[in-house]
């Protein structure tokens, strides 16, 4: 599903707990409490000094969140935040030494007009890499294409969710298309209109007024709804004054919703130009994905401490983000590939994905490339297969 979408829904459960009372933005940048000091060198195979850009730009399709934490893992002590603008820089460290450039973080969402990423990424040619699902590269493809070259996630996180006091028979997503319960959603999610074609849902049971808030779930728990397996299991139990108790969820991906979501990629036309620093660049993404599965900790914290100093009406707290860095582990969101290394590409996923989603964007009225091939959408060429969760 677009970003935008998919991202707006889980702002919406924030926002309506109320967890921390929101004011307009203000201006200005503000410097980390901590100093730089002087960091050690990374090792030559890390030094990115004269390959890569002197600040290396990633442009992420939502807020700061747990999902996030490869990228938020690299920004080294010392760093700068703009509140203005919303993002982040600082030395782009890995396992604590400098690679030689920095790196800027940049949030989606409000911050760029709720635009998706390949479109903004069109517009700003600053811009390295950005965080694009397949689906939304296959909707771009024909004027704004991209090309990916690491996965930051190995599956999505998306879900939809249910009562178990309500319908405790329901154990899977097919269980609820045998009922006429309504399936709550976002309007224009891809995913939906996958379900229904693959028969799992009735096209009756769609409802796409979802807005993000609890109230109707809450009210009318006979309801199925969307939501993501790194966030709605927590916030619902813990966060949720008037629900407090579990829910039970499927994961999208077990039923054919076989994107790689926010995959980081490249303008497709600068693949070549930029290959000489993918080349060194990729691996220290592994390797920070790694580092991050492994100890998500400090990485939580500074994504929660961005939210509130965004402050852009955005709710995160350190507990959902503790949360989904170990519930994206346990779920194999954040994983090896069947080859044992991480943010690779299983290049017949890709191709299926494309098979599967390419009717379905052009349904909505997107022109998807012609010939679009799933080379084109994502590469592996700069992964180092000994890279992996331990």
């Amino acid at each position: 599903m677009p970003s935008s979408a998919r991202r707006a829904a889980i702002a919406g459960v924030s926002s309506a707990i109320a967890l921390v009372s929101v004011t307009a933005c203000g201006g200005g940048s503000t410097a980390s409490t901590g100093s730089a000091g002087k960091l050690q060198a990374a090792p030559a195979a890390q030094n990115l000094a004269g390959v890569c850009p002197k600040t290396v730009v990633v442009q992420v399709d939502w807020e700061p969140e747990a999902e996030h934490g490869p990228l938020y893992n690299l920004v080294g002590p010392g760093y700068t935040v703009d509140t203005n603008k919303k993002r982040i820089t600082g030395p782009l460290v890995i396992g604590g030494k400098d690679t030689g450039v920095d790196i800027q973080i940049r949030a989606g969402g409000s911050a760029i007009g709720y635009q998706t990423v390949p479109s903004q990424m069109y517009v700003d040619k600053s811009i390295t890499l950005g965080t694009v699902t397949t689906d939304v590269a296959i909707t771009a493809s024909a004027k704004q294409p991209v090309t990916a070259v690491a996965a930051l996630m190995k599956k999505s996180p998306q879900v939809l969710m249910w009562d178990p006091a309500t319908h405790p028979d329901w154990k899977t997503i097919a269980d609820i298309g045998k009922s006429n319960a309504k399936v709550v959603y976002v309007d224009g999610s891809t995913y939906a209109t996958m379900l229904v074609d693959k028969g799992l849902i009735k096209k009756s049971q769609l409802d796409g007024s979802y807005d993000g808030a609890p109230a109707r779930f809450v009210s009318n728990p006979g309801i199925a709804q969307q939501g993501f397996a790194t966030a709605e299991p927590y916030i619902y139990q813990h966060e949720v004054s008037a629900w407090k108790k579990p829910i039970k969820y499927q994961l999208l991906a077990d039923v054919g919703y076989n994107v790689y979501p926010e995959a980081l990629s490249v303008r497709s036309g600068e693949l070549k130009s930029l290959s000489p620093c993918l080349k060194k660049l990729v691996p220290v993404l592994q390797q920070s994905a790694a580092d991050y599965a492994a100890k998500p900790s400090e990485t939580v914290k500074l994504i929660a401490d961005l939210v509130q100093q965004y402050n852009t009406g955005w709710v995160y707290s350190e507990g959902t983000g503790t949360f989904a860095a170990k519930q994206m582990v346990k779920l194999g969101i954040l994983g090896n590939e069947a080859d044992g290394s991480v943010g690779s590409f299983d290049t017949k996923r890709v191709a299926s994905a494309l098979k599967t989603f390419t009717p379905l964007v052009e349904q909505s009225g997107a022109k998807v490339k012609a010939g679009l091939t799933a080379q084109d959408l994502a590469t592996d060429e700069f992964i180092d297969p000994s890279i992996g969760l331990k």
